[in-house]
């Protein structure tokens, strides 16, 4: 069982920065794909990035590529994500997501947080 929570929303003007948090919970961290989800107001669940356990491989979407970076810290238990060249577009709840296989399918995740709202203004 893991238990996330995320941290670090608020509001940001286009073109700025912020970073995203999720702690996790539990001994086994380092063993689980870590993943960043979006949900804008009247749209579906996204996928944003991904890492892996060790941190070696990461994955992204087309629309935030070269803009956000995924990164984890196992000691910390810990995985972040750092939006640069922030866009109105960007505005959603985002989630963490805990997997054991690397993909960019809600379906593949066990493990989801809260969520944390941040809103891009133009």
């Amino acid at each position: 069982q893991v238990q996330l929570v995320e941290s670090g929303g608020g509001f940001v003007q286009a073109g700025g920065s912020l970073r995203l948090s999720c702690a996790a919970s539990g001994r086994t961290f380092s063993s689980y794909v870590m993943g960043w989800f979006r949900q804008a107001r009247g749209k579906e669940r996204e996928f944003v990035a991904s890492v892996t356990g060790s941190g070696a491989a990461t994955f992204y979407a087309d629309s935030v590529k070269g803009r956000f970076k995924i990164s984890r810290d196992n000691a910390k238990n810990t995985v972040y994500l750092q939006m640069n060249g922030l866009k109105p577009e960007d505005t959603a709840i985002y989630y963490c997501a805990a997997g054991i296989v690397v993909t960019t399918r809600r379906e593949g995740y066990a493990y989801w947080g809260q969520g944390t709202q941040f809103t891009v203004s133009s």
